[in-house]
């Protein structure tokens, strides 16, 4: 079975409404967790305070604009990394027919019904019957109502009726209809690790090497299909709630939605900048050249001859990127802690290779320059045999769609990067 939030190693904040979720750690204090790191490498790291802008976790490119981003269906780009897209579909009731949890059999689909029944009141009367109806029904996108309005699945008094019919007082709005599965993809017995939950939201570090939703080339084995054996009743969600995603070789934190409300709630908040990340990553560079480069303001487009990378261009769109702490891990590489300011495909590693301090193991953006002067045979191993990007999405802070409560979650590096920061660090202390 899968790991049940919380795991020992993360750590959730509740915060007061209002209070700033703002992180900021100095290089002394992280340089202090470093060490502890070394010392204890599965220790989990501190949540992090920065007043750096929130993350932009939204690409506009990707909306259509004759049509709301909630109701929108996003292209598959499953290998991209900082890329964060809107998604919907269709809710589910939380419980079946004869009142039991539909989440409770895992791996098997549960088919919803939905059948009530409202009863017009005064104060509703002379309402059309679709904004009635998206008042009332409030699980639903008005786009979906409107559909159950035409094709006779939510009556007026009995029969079929145009949406823009206005209600009278006393009248009945009857809602009857199955909910279909959102897609063909399987589930499967994956494990994963929650890091917190609740009746509305799902926070999953997810691991190196696992896609998170199906596309070209990856049809099982995904995030998706693990959330579709483990919350079945996620079938009706579009990719199982999933709000955002990361690259297949980026680890960290992802936000999902168990609720077609609180799917929404948490899109619309990713539009807002109210949901953000925060990065820990390992890169070529010393510490005084990167404190130059603090804050990184260079548009990103598509590579024009290499259509799966992404590059700096004039022609690009915006693009900026935080240094939020710099700390050295010995002279020629540190450990940085980085917040976007927008959200582009790939833009904390395409951002790096840029100003010439590329992240350890990315061989897209990285290429020679991860080698850097003064290396021991150690060392150099451990950089040439580090199977991928060494970046993580450690932090993620929203506002929770139900209660309001500001949350924030944090989950340590992962051991391969704790590894590979020890071998890099090795004797530098002692200098």
């Amino acid at each position: 079975m899968y790991e049940s939030a919380m795991n020992n190693d993360a750590m959730t904040t509740n915060l007061s409404n209002n209070q700033p979720l703002d992180a900021d750690l100095s290089a002394q204090e992280l340089s202090a967790q470093h060490l502890a790191m070394k010392a204890s490498p599965t220790k989990g790291s501190p949540v992090q305070k920065s007043t750096i802008p929130n993350e932009l976790l939204q690409d506009n490119e990707l909306l259509d604009d004759n049509q709301s981003a909630l109701d929108e269906q996003m292209p598959d780009m499953s290998g991209d990394d900082e890329l964060d897209e809107l998604m919907d579909g269709e809710l589910i009731d939380e419980e079946d027919e004869d009142g039991d949890d539909a989440g409770s059999v895992a791996g098997q689909v549960v088919p919803v019904t939905i059948d009530v029944t409202h009863t017009v009141i005064e104060d509703e009367a002379g309402l059309r019957i679709d904004k009635l109806a998206s008042k009332i029904f409030t699980d639903f996108s008005r786009v979906q109502l409107q559909g159950w309005i035409t094709d006779g699945s939510l009556l007026y008094n009995g029969s079929v009726q145009k949406p823009k019919i206005r209600v009278k007082a006393g009248d009945v709005l009857h809602l009857s209809t199955t909910l279909e599965q959102h897609s063909e993809d399987q589930p499967e017995n994956i494990d994963i690790d929650v890091v917190y939950e609740d009746d509305d939201v799902l926070v999953i570090n997810k691991p190196v090497g696992m896609v998170v939703h199906p596309g070209a080339g990856n049809q099982t084995g995904t995030l998706v299909n693990a959330l579709l054996y483990h919350y079945p009743q996620q079938h009706h969600l579009p990719r199982a709630g999933l709000v955002h995603r990361i690259d297949k070789d980026t680890s960290g934190l992802l936000l999902i939605g168990k609720t077609k409300p609180a799917q929404m709630a948490l899109m619309e908040q990713l539009k807002d900048k109210s949901v953000y990340r925060h990065y820990q990553c390992v890169v070529a560079g010393d510490a005084a050249s990167l404190l130059r480069h603090r804050r990184i303001d260079a548009p990103i487009g598509r590579h024009r001859n290499q259509r799966t990378k992404m590059t700096v261009m004039t022609a690009g769109r915006e693009a900026v990127t935080h240094l939020l702490t710099v700390t050295p891990l010995n002279d020629n590489y540190c450990l940085l802690d980085v917040s976007l300011e927008t959200g582009r495909t790939h833009q904390i590693r395409v951002h790096l290779s840029h100003i010439t301090y590329p992240i350890v193991g990315d061989r897209v953006y990285g290429g020679r320059r991860q080698l850097r002067a003064g290396l021991t045979e150690a060392q150099r191993q451990a950089i040439n045999n580090f199977p991928r990007q060494a970046l993580h999405a450690y932090t993620l802070g929203f506002v929770h769609p139900t209660t309001g409560e500001d949350i924030e979650v944090t989950t340590p590096i992962p051991e391969d990067m704790q590894q590979l920061m020890a071998v890099l660090s090795d004797g530098y202390d002692d200098e």
